[in-house]
């Protein structure tokens, strides 16, 4: 774990001394939801799962589970109003959660039209 941490200081380092004024005020280097940062590396983390649902866009829908994409879009779309509430506000991490919570709701809508179009089916949940 430490040496995660080092290595994070080490590039934030390299960072200070490569990036001029000019390019620090273009990519917010010092801003609270800049990359030096808890704030954004969030986002970055959580984006992780919007990857994963636009992955089980491939998946037929019988497979797909109802609670998890409940769940997703539920989660995703109160944590999108609340990320234009706190201060700093984080317009990345607002995205993020945007899109989890539409991708989300993009497989519920998905469940539902299966299990509308086979009623014969028995649900697992």
């Amino acid at each position: 774990m430490f040496i995660l941490s080092d290595v994070y200081r080490m590039l934030i380092g390299i960072g200070d001394r490569a990036l001029t004024p000019s390019m620090k005020k273009v990519v917010k280097w010092d801003h609270p939801a800049g990359p030096k940062y808890v704030h954004f590396w969030s986002p970055v983390m959580k984006s992780t799962l919007v990857v994963a649902g636009l992955g089980d866009l491939m998946r037929p829908a019988e497979k797909l589970s109802l609670n998890q994409s409940i769940s997703l879009a539920t989660t995703g779309l109160i944590w999108t109003r609340f990320c234009m509430v706190i201060v700093p506000k984080n317009y990345f991490l607002g995205a993020v959660n945007l899109a989890l919570g539409l991708t989300g709701l993009q497989q519920v809508i998905r469940i539902a039209h299966y299990r509308y179009t086979h009623p014969a089916q028995p649900s697992k949940n």
